[in-house]
């Protein structure tokens, strides 16, 4: 069946009048924050004590668009006769937004939980160079990043909890057996007698 000439601008129209009839929905954004997903993903928080320096972040970023300098810092050894060791310091961690895809591999690949996922959006800059940002915004927005979700309660309990867990039990039952009081020992026969 051929369709009838003008019932696709028909159709077209009554979709607008539908459209015009209906309250609108307007987001005012500067004055009311949108309510963003559990997920969103902003910039990046950096949680500068749990950092390394291991160089991982930034080897693995598709866009090498994270900044890394360090120096090696002598430690005092922790015992009488011990030795020396050395250690990474952060000098400089800086990641460049411009260049930014938020793909995250950066945060999946970090060993040690220092780059976080931080819901801020607000970081637009006037000059593509201000969107470099260094370690101390960024430890900024490392307080903005949301706690974990809770841990699914049907889940199973993680085998190093578990082996915790078991391991104090055990020593808890050690020491209650070590501070049970002793039953008397039974008399034993006197010397001399027979």
């Amino acid at each position: 069946m051929a369709p009838i000439p003008g019932s696709g601008l028909a159709k077209g129209l009554a979709v607008t009048l539908r459209t015009m009839t209906r309250k609108t929905v307007t987001a005012q954004y500067p004055d009311a924050q949108p309510e963003l997903p559990p997920r969103t993903r902003g910039v990046i928080g950096l949680f500068e004590e749990n950092c390394t320096v291991c160089m991982l972040c930034a080897r693995e970023c598709p866009d090498w668009c994270i900044y890394i300098d360090s120096h090696k810092e002598t430690v005092p050894p922790a015992a009488p006769g011990g030795r020396e060791r050395s250690r990474n310091v952060l000098d400089r961690f800086a990641i460049d937004f411009s260049l930014c895809m938020y793909c995250g591999i950066c945060i999946e690949v970090c060993p040690f939980d220092a780059l976080f996922w931080s819901p801020e959006f607000e970081y637009a800059e006037t000059d593509i160079h201000e969107l470099t940002h260094e370690r101390d915004k960024l430890r900024e927005w490392m307080w903005t990043v949301p706690a974990p979700p809770a841990l699914d309660p049907a889940a199973e309990e993680p085998k190093e909890l578990a082996a915790a867990r078991k391991a104090a039990e055990k020593l808890a039952a050690a020491q209650a057996a070590s501070n049970a009081p002793q039953p008397p020992e039974p008399n034993a026969p006197q010397g001399g007698e027979s």
